[in-house]
């Protein structure tokens, strides 16, 4: 992270008036502070001492990022600068947050602590996903959560294989697959079944989405796996893979899904007293009872 931090990139939607009313805050605290604050060319706010730029050009003219919003938020922007290495804050205005761990009443101070750098900087893996056919790469991407192949527009199950670092692992019969992340254990593939794994282990949850077998579990490998994906051939097989909740392409049983750890990090800064087990235990409504002698 640069400092001092001479420009800040906001990213939300700012037509949503909750976030609306945290970026109509932050905007004056950032300029008293000195800081140049960039936007997306169309993104959807009235001030005018702000800079319009590509998003694109996000992770290389910010020093720091700030997403308000939800989780889909923070992984949206960490898309933009996962290549660059610039920090994520996230103000969480959503329903859950385990990424945007913020709270508007503390988002003052705590940009204010991420500006002199006193802020706790989490590095999180990512994953890299290559879509191929044949020998020519389709598309790639980056994701912080998770990698998912399902099904698309059909009501029938799909029939797949999956290998790990070339070895055949199972076939599979169901609605699609998910390769998480430790931090995106805790999004899709937890409502799978899949184990919360804890962000700094150094693994990949690898989950089935509605498998057609009981027998057809969630398992937990070395995030020095390759893990390959592949479909059977089917007339009416219509599929397509998705990073982070964006759509990668078109998944066809030509075709072969890569997925393996990035060298690339994504830095999230959080406030002081960052405790990963209290979210858990916030989020996930854990520890509400009471002992009784």
């Amino acid at each position: 992270m640069a400092f001092p931090v001479r420009s800040c990139a906001l990213v939300g939607r700012f037509a949503d008036p909750r976030i609306a009313e945290s970026v109509g805050a932050l905007l004056p605290h950032l300029e008293a502070a000195g800081v140049r604050v960039l936007v997306s060319e169309d993104a959807q706010l009235t001030a005018e001492r702000v800079e319009r730029i590509p998003e694109a050009e996000f992770g290389t003219r910010a020093d720091l990022v700030i997403a308000v919003g939800g989780d889909g938020t923070l992984l949206y922007a960490a898309r933009l600068v996962a290549r660059h290495g610039v920090p994520l804050l996230g103000v969480n205005r959503g329903r859950v947050g385990f990424l945007t761990d913020v709270m508007p009443q503390d988002m003052l101070p705590s940009v204010d602590a991420a500006l002199r750098g006193d802020l706790a900087q989490d590095q999180r893996p990512l994953l890299a996903a290559r879509l191929s056919r044949g020998t020519q790469l389709i598309a790639q991407a980056l994701a912080l959560n998770d990698v998912v192949m399902q099904k698309h527009d059909t009501g029938r199950t799909l029939d797949f294989e999956t290998r790990i670092n070339g070895q055949f692992v199972n076939s599979h019969g169901g609605d699609g697959i998910i390769v998480a992340t430790g931090t995106g254990s805790t999004a899709y593939a937890l409502s799978c079944g899949g184990p919360i794994v804890e962000p700094h282990l150094p693994a990949l949850v690898i989950a089935p989405i509605c498998p057609h077998t009981l027998s057809d579990r969630p398992i937990v490998i070395s995030d020095a796996s390759v893990i390959e994906v592949a479909l059977a051939e089917r007339a009416d097989t219509q599929a397509h893979v998705i990073c982070d909740g964006a759509m990668l392409g078109d998944f066809t049983a030509d075709d072969r899904l890569e997925v393996r750890l990035a060298p690339e990090r994504v830095t999230l800064l959080h406030p002081p007293g960052h405790d990963y087990y209290r979210l858990l235990r916030s989020k996930l409504h854990w520890g509400r009872g009471s002992f009784e002698r």
